[in-house]
């Protein structure tokens, strides 16, 4: 295992995982139930199916790579950056969302904060 990459980055990838796979599963297999959950009153099956299964694929490559080295880290801190920050904007500009959805906002600001933070970390550390 990788030295450089600090034992507490690894921690959060797999609370990551756990967090990603809490929301994917409902969303891809049950989505009118998850949405509904949500508060949604509009239920769109297909575009909730495949916000899960980018939240596994996501998820599930924390998972996998929990043990890899910085590259690997670095590569998908750019990525879940990419990815947190334009689900940022993306429920930033829903209109008519219900409440629970803030709770999503903070969710993924939260680990955005996470993601910049161990991304300046590792390049600090490492150069």
């Amino acid at each position: 295992m990788d030295k450089r990459i600090p034992q507490a980055l690894r921690t959060w990838f797999f609370i990551h995982f756990l967090v990603d796979i809490f929301f994917a599963i409902p969303l891809l297999f049950f989505p009118a139930w998850s949405l509904r959950l949500l508060g949604f009153m509009i239920i769109e099956p297909l575009t909730t199916r495949l916000v899960g299964a980018a939240l596994l694929a996501i998820g599930g490559i924390s998972l996998l790579s929990y043990r890899q080295g910085k590259e690997r880290f670095d590569v998908l801190l750019t990525l879940k950056i990419i990815w947190s920050i334009s689900a940022i904007i993306a429920i930033s500009l829903a209109e008519g969302a219900p409440a629970a959805v803030f709770g999503i906002l903070a969710l993924f600001a939260f680990f955005s904060a996470v993601w910049i933070y161990y991304k300046i970390q590792l390049h600090k550390n490492n150069h």
